[in-house]
């Protein structure tokens, strides 16, 4: 399947740290060598780079390696392809407007059914099911909420809800940003780590890079990143529940839902309780 890079930040900041050991696994550390995309906002705009082309010999991705775009959101993605053939329109991440807001979206896993999903005004350019499974759940919070309502987590609740519904169709590990909030879902596999003073050094797994955020930072950033599988040997990252979904604002997580599971009933009288 695909790997998913996102980024959550209180400052504009770069991402090339944990880019570059994610373009690695397009194709040399890892299978994914079907395309790759980042977007990067900026204000209400966003940049967007994008290569139907393996990442680890992708000369669009070494610019952006090299070219330290500063964000405080990102989604990045690399693709491994099971829906959909290798070619532009189906790299990740696709984008819409919504609310006057740029939508960004990036999905790894594979669905089945996803047909008869309504899309409404919301419709796919590419053929893959993430970006018809995108559509529809922008449709669905268009139908609820024409206008974004003044509490949000009304909006966090609602999408939640409605990821839960995708990921009855397959594996569903999401991320999604209008570039002020930065929303995760996980369906099987998926971490996050959020960096804030005191600030140390860590090294990439896939490639043989240190850094020093300590360096880098100053005592008031605070930077969440997310990816499918961590990016460095030497940091905690907290790995993500079946069915959790979680929401950063400027590097901080504001909103974390669990789904709850049922405890097992108490044994029958005269039942084992151990065998």
């Amino acid at each position: 399947m695909c790997e998913l890079l996102g980024m959550s930040a209180n400052v504009p900041t770069d991402i090339c740290f944990s880019f570059t050991g994610l373009m690695q696994r397009g194709g040399r550390t890892g299978p994914h060598a079907d395309g790759w995309g980042i977007t990067f906002y900026e204000g209400k705009g966003f940049r967007t780079f994008k290569d139907p082309k393996p990442s680890c010999h992708s000369k669009i991705a070494e610019l952006v390696q090299q070219y330290p775009i500063k964000s405080c959101a990102v989604i990045s993605h690399i693709r491994q392809a099971n829906r959909g053939g290798v070619c532009l329109e189906n790299t990740h991440p696709f984008t819409r407007e919504l609310w006057g807001r740029y939508w960004t979206f990036a999905h790894n896993g594979q669905l089945s059914g996803y047909d008869s999903l309504e899309t409404g005004r919301y419709q796919p350019v590419g053929d893959t099911d993430s970006e018809i499974a995108f559509c529809w759940l922008l449709n669905q919070i268009d139908s609820h909420f024409p206008q974004p309502p003044e509490d949000w987590s009304q909006i966090f609740r609602l999408i939640a809800e409605r990821c839960d519904d995708l990921r009855k169709l397959g594996v569903y590990n999401m991320l999604l940003s209008d570039g002020e909030f930065v929303l995760t879902y996980c369906s099987n596999n998926l971490h996050w780590i959020t960096r804030r003073a005191p600030f140390g050094k860590a090294s990439l797994i896939d490639e043989d890079v240190t850094i020093d955020f300590q360096q880098e930072t100053t005592p008031n950033d605070v930077v969440t990143v997310i990816a499918t599988q961590p990016l460095t040997n030497d940091e905690r990252w907290h790995n993500m529940e079946t069915g959790e979904f979680a929401v950063f604002h400027y590097g901080e997580l504001i909103h974390c839902r669990k789904l709850e599971v049922p405890e097992a009933p108490p044994p029958s009288p005269g039942q084992n309780e151990s065998v």
